[in-house]
């Protein structure tokens, strides 16, 4: 699969929220599980991918996630519960069964 910019937010173990932007989520999302990821994540692991979304380019991904971290955490909870963010197609990982 090419390189393709995603947005994704991450529960952390004490229960705060994560967000970035890459374009290689799945390589990132393996960084930031191996403490090679961001500083805040490292100490606050196991981590929980809650959903992800795919801006058109990196640039406009950097702009979706400043715009998501300004917003207050129950502001994030209920974008998160939605089908949409910034006009784009919200996905989330399968609970496990």
């Amino acid at each position: 699969m090419g390189a393709r910019p995603a947005v994704y937010v991450l529960l952390c173990a004490d229960g705060s929220l994560y967000t970035g932007s890459t374009l290689d989520l799945w390589r990132r999302l393996s960084a930031h599980q191996s403490r090679r990821g961001a500083k805040y994540t490292r100490g606050r692991l196991p981590l929980t991918l809650l959903a992800w979304w795919h801006p058109a380019t990196l640039s406009l991904a950097k702009s979706h996630e400043a715009r998501f971290k300004r917003l207050r955490r129950a502001a994030k909870l209920a974008a998160l519960a939605g089908s949409e963010l910034y006009g784009c197609a919200l996905e989330r990982a399968a609970a496990p069964a």
